[in-house]
């Protein structure tokens, strides 16, 4: 016999109707076995005055398992567990209270190598991370465009936009795109060649998909972005790599692969190369748009950080010059104005465009309307240009304090080029030292090094990593440098 009394618990503060509370419970129980398939259950009478319940709860418990199948009334017999339920099968674990955890499935399943990554995690308030080269999201004009959004949304118009949309991105946002890039970018581009993706990311991976749907090469720098790597890896390309020097991807060797292979697409941080941050010379932008029309090959332009530069004005992307489709163009307003705000773009021929459309339709239905309306109007008022005006101030500020710092405090374990733009320092340990035992000595100063493999995909030995200096302060610069310092020293005592 059940101990109706003692094994039902009722939560009066909770929510959920009590009723309901009791139905759970009842399903637990048939679940668990413990409430076998054609058991009889107590009349709503009895249990009711067993739980001190009205009895009226108790009928609608019964009635909703009975409209879920779990029980049965039968007219002058009373009421049963469905005899025709299957007794469910527990895995069996050893110990009986770690049957739920649900860490181990019960199911086979892929498991891809190429996706194995550790991504940041969230430390203590008072530790500090080497990070990539990020916005400092302090700066965000939150306000702003808060209230652009605030006022999109009371607005009766806008519950139109509420409902399933175009894949390819709000059209508003897309037409101020297109001015604003033409004319910031020098791009000839109209509204069929863009689409809104959330975040650059995304558009690679769609391109990717397409790309190298039937395997195929892709050519990427010995030192590269090493997400770009994993989802070319993961769409089933195979990676050729080739030197970066002072000027970029060097041309003749993507030349020479694509004479031997059937290259199907060049990967470029043209502006800022990533890690290393040098610029792809004018020389080789024009080589490559000249190999890509001779091959057929697409360009895959990932211009991450093109508003961050400070000793002269952006030099234009490939996509300004291409005049024969053979460029795919992604970027983002999230790495400009603050990571949260998922809005990119892919820009392309029109025909490839409608296919990442049709794609994007099985990943993201679509994006999210109001916000994209939100930076529509963010761009079309000139918000995005006076906020890019006034953080170039700041990083560029914060960039030769950093720079200045690293060489009057650390020149003695590291080297590096003063950067043009972007967001961060390429790094070059001495050889003296590695990242593998500076990662574990940081530690104690809760100084946080992640993922240093990561700028050596090819194991080049090259000891170097990318140092982010846009979201410190100056006052947390010095800290960081502090940190950094007394790192380097701990391991000098102990070498």
């Amino acid at each position: 016999m059940i101990p109706y009394k003692t094994i039902f618990s009722v939560n009066r503060a909770s929510k959920q109707p009590i009723y309901i509370q009791l139905t759970n419970q009842f399903i637990k129980l048939i679940k668990h076995g413990k409430l076998s398939p054609g058991n009889k259950l107590p009349g709503s009478r009895t249990l009711s005055e067993l739980l001190t319940l009205h009895r009226k709860t108790i009928v609608a418990c019964y009635e909703e398992l009975i409209l879920q199948g779990w029980i049965v009334s039968v007219p002058q017999k009373g009421t049963f567990v469905n005899a025709d339920l299957p007794i469910l099968k527990q895995r069996r674990l050893g110990n009986p209270k770690k049957q739920c955890d649900n860490k181990v499935s019960g199911f086979e399943f892929k498991r891809n190598p190429i996706l194995d990554r550790s991504f940041p995690q969230k430390f203590d308030e008072d530790s500090m991370y080497v990070n990539d080269g990020i916005s400092d999201s302090r700066l965000t004009p939150v306000n702003e465009i808060a209230l652009i959004y605030r006022g999109l949304a009371v607005k009766k118009s806008t519950v139109n936009e509420l409902w399933y949309g175009t894949t390819y991105g709000n059209i508003l946002l897309r037409k101020n795109l297109v001015s604003y890039l033409n004319e910031t970018r020098g791009l000839n581009i109209g509204v069929d060649n863009i689409m809104i993706t959330r975040g650059s990311q995304m558009g690679m991976f769609l391109a990717s998909q397409l790309l190298f749907a039937d395997n195929g090469y892709v050519i990427i720098g010995e030192t590269n972005y090493s997400s770009s790597d994993t989802t070319f890896e993961f769409s089933g390309a195979k990676v050729l790599r080739v030197k970066v020097d002072s000027q970029g991807l060097v041309a003749k060797e993507v030349k020479m692969l694509c004479e031997k292979y059937k290259v199907k697409a060049v990967y470029t941080t043209s502006h800022h190369h990533h890690p290393t941050t040098v610029t792809l010379s004018a020389e080789r932008r024009i080589e490559l748009l000249n190999l890509a029309k001779i091959y057929h090959f697409a360009i895959l332009e990932d211009d991450y950080d093109y508003d961050f530069h400070y000793n002269h004005a952006p030099i234009l992307p490939l996509a300004s010059h291409d005049q024969n489709g053979n460029v795919v163009y992604v970027g983002s307003i999230c790495k400009t104005v603050a990571p949260v705000y998922r809005v990119g773009y892919l820009i392309a021929s029109k025909d490839f465009v409608d296919e990442c459309a049709r794609l994007r339709r099985f990943i993201d239905r679509q994006g999210d309307a109001l916000l994209e309306m939100t930076f529509a109007k963010f761009i079309k008022q000139g918000s995005l240009d006076r906020h890019i005006k006034k953080v170039l101030k700041i990083y560029k500020s914060r960039r030769d304090l950093f720079c200045s710092l690293l060489k009057s405090e650390l020149s003695e374990y590291l080297s590096f080029e003063i950067p043009k733009g972007g967001m961060a320092i390429w790094v070059i340990l001495n050889k003296k030292y590695n990242w593998n035992l500076v990662t574990t000595e940081a530690l104690e100063e809760k100084l946080i090094i992640l993922e240093w493999k990561r700028y050596d995909c090819a194991n080049l030995n090259h000891n170097g990593i990318r140092m982010g200096f846009a979201a410190y302060t100056e006052d947390e610069i010095y800290e960081f440098i502090r940190r950094f310092k007394s790192t380097m020293r701990r391991i000098d005592e102990n070498i």
